[in-house]
């Protein structure tokens, strides 16, 4: 399988005006954004308190960081998050006076060209070290566009080979390998052929020629679908490396056959329109009239499959079917480089924590870097800073809830990347549980279309209000708690006073989530005193506003002092169990609920040792 390209585009850092006007250039030969350090830069797409911070910030959501600055600055900024050098973005250095052009990591996932490419651009030297590129001139593990190494896992001791003294031998059309050392130590195939013998004395690369288009009936069994595609691969004696895609009509976007089929292959799925495909019915061998009547295209799997890979393509394989699939393989006269059709679209449904770059996930800051169009609530679009410069970006007031969703999941299903951004976590009194209602309302209920229907929807989890919350007062989340929204706007007021006297009753640590607004003043209070019925007077209470922004106000009260004066829509009310306890400390006051312990130690939980939901340290 080839190596993943570079899916996002570079961000040029620069942290002085010395390297200011050499990251301008760079910047404009690769069409990326500046992002320059405040108060030192001049001119920037976006500007950054922190180097080190904003690096590591752009560096886990796999953006390439080209920092015109010293190496170490990158080095330090960077080091705390290497896990997997196949799957990190490239890191490249660039002196401030564009002399000399470092690729510091990622040199097989893009850096080593880039480098090349920025340095011929500077007039720089591009210092690579990647030993096979220093040598060879080329590094076996990355081949070009349009190329796959079939067997992946044997380039190292192949490059080894080669480096040591070694030569290749290399059978097929592949100019690129040309200046290879000559020799018997390795042999190259350069062929869409199966090949049963390859290991690190053999290796395989296969040019990416051949486009596969199939259709299925709706809910096709994924494995029909599989067997029927292995089985033609295997007649016509061709890798499934050399597969460039897997394509299809729009209406299948969400066939669980065909997304798991895309999957396993390791190829990318693209959607054609019916119309799209009903023009290549003159180069169809099985045109059906069924077909079109069902679809309004004479033939799904052919036309895709020609669709992609272009006029001057051919079908290897004409149409070959089971009883609920159908398949077929055009292929073209050279290795395919660019995608035709579009992309499933998706929506990837994100919580980026109360505010801080610190508390948002990897995964949430590399969904909203992937993304080509962000959605909502414009305070929480700007909480991301740098990384939301260059987006295309809808912003939407508060009480437009369901319109922001409805408009993400419409931008979606014409084919492109959304998010939709939501603070803390957005399946927690946010926007995720909403996204999902409109999917599963029908037309007649105000659903969204068929087209939006289809996307792929990604949740990622967020660091909550209640969580951040927590972990500033320290550990009140001992034990059992529960949250209760006081707004009554979406929640029947009868129904948030059951539900306080339930908690009340329970005993529960309780968050309060909207516990007031400008017209709604009177539930916090209510609330107040149906939990003094049930719990001591000096229960600890802490209110957290603006968590995790520099503006951020952490105090105490007691339960019977809490007033509703001292909360507005940005605040967490947490108010504790009769259990829990605050206690003054180094760092000050510390609210903590017991878990109970101590009576763990007296033996009084010897009996639950083998409960299996208890937790490691408590068994």
């Amino acid at each position: 399988m080839a190596v993943a390209p570079i899916a996002l585009m570079p961000v040029v850092l620069t942290l002085s005006r010395s390297g200011e006007p050499v990251a301008h250039k760079i910047a404009a030969l690769l069409g990326a954004k500046v992002h320059g350090r405040k108060g030192r830069v001049d001119t920037a797409d976006a500007f950054f308190a922190n180097a080190l911070d904003h690096t590591r910030d752009l560096f886990a959501a796999g953006v390439p960081v080209i920092g015109v600055c010293a190496s170490g600055i990158l080095i330090r900024a960077v080091a705390p998050l290497l896990l997997d050098k196949l799957a990190e973005p490239p890191v490249l250095s660039v002196s401030d006076d564009g002399a000399v052009v470092v690729p510091l990591l990622g040199g097989h996932r893009g850096a080593n060209k880039l480098a090349a490419q920025i340095a011929d651009a500077l007039g720089a030297v591009a210092a690579v070290t990647t030993a096979g590129d220093v040598a060879l001139g080329v590094a076996l593990d990355e081949p070009p566009a349009g190329w796959a190494l079939v067997n992946r896992g044997d380039a190292k001791g192949a490059m080894a080979a080669l480096l040591s003294g070694g030569g290749a031998k290399v059978v097929g059309d592949a100019p690129w390998l040309a200046n290879l050392p000559a020799g018997d130590t390795l042999q190259i195939s350069a062929t869409m052929d199966r090949i049963a013998d390859l290991g690190e004395a053999h290796l395989q690369f296969a040019p990416q020629r051949l486009t596969l288009g199939v259709g299925c009936a709706r809910d096709c069994d994924p494995a029909e679908l599989a067997a029927l595609v292995q089985e033609v691969l295997v007649a016509a004696n061709v890798t499934p490396a050399s597969i460039h895609s897997v394509n299809t009509i729009t209406l299948k976007a969400d066939e669980p056959a065909i997304i798991q089929l895309a999957t396993s292959l390791g190829a990318p799925l693209r959607l054609f329109e019916a119309d799209v495909l009903e023009a290549e019915t003159p180069r169809l061998e099985n045109p059906s009239d069924v077909v079109f009547a069902e679809v309004g295209t004479h033939g799904v799997s052919e036309a895709a499959a020609l669709a992609q890979a272009g006029p001057d393509a051919n079908l290897l394989v004409a149409k070959k079917k089971t009883a609920n699939a159908t398949c077929a393989i055009a292929i073209a006269p050279e290795p395919l480089v660019t995608s035709q059709g579009r992309a499933r679209g998706r929506l990837s449904v994100v919580g980026i924590g109360p505010g801080q770059a610190a508390w948002r996930t990897p995964e949430v800051s590399r969904l909203v870097a992937e993304a080509e169009e962000l959605v909502g609530y414009g305070l929480y679009i700007d909480l991301l800073g740098p990384l939301a410069v260059g987006k295309e970006r809808s912003d939407f007031p508060l009480g437009g809830e369901e319109a922001r969703c409805r408009y993400a999941l419409e931008q979606a299903g014409k084919g492109k990347n959304v998010a939709l951004v939501c603070s803390g976590d957005a399946g927690i009194y946010a926007m995720g549980a909403l996204v999902f209602e409109l999917l599963d309302r029908t037309a007649a209920e105000e659903g969204v279309s068929d087209a939006a229907r289809r996307v792929d929807v990604v949740c990622s989890p967020g660091v909550s209000a209640l969580q951040g919350a927590a972990a500033r007062a320290g550990a009140p989340l001992g034990h059992d708690f529960c949250t209760i929204s006081l707004s009554d706007l979406l929640t029947p007021r009868d129904d948030i006073i059951r539900r306080l006297h339930a908690a009340a009753e329970g005993d529960f640590v309780i968050a309060f989530y909207n516990p007031v607004s400008k017209t709604r003043r009177t539930l916090l209070a209510e609330a107040r005193d149906i939990l003094l019925q049930h719990r001591p007077a000096d229960t600890p209470v802490m209110l957290a506003s603006s968590l995790g922004r520099p503006e951020e106000h952490v105090r105490y009260r007691r339960l019977d002092q809490l007033e509703v004066d001292e909360v507005d829509m940005l605040t967490v009310v947490l108010i504790g169990s009769s259990n829990s306890r605050l206690a003054q400390m180094g760092e000050g006051p510390r609210m903590f609920t017991p878990r109970g312990y101590a009576r763990k130690i007296d033996g009084d939980l010897t009996a639950k040792r083998d409960d299996p939901y208890m937790p490691e340290e408590a068994s």
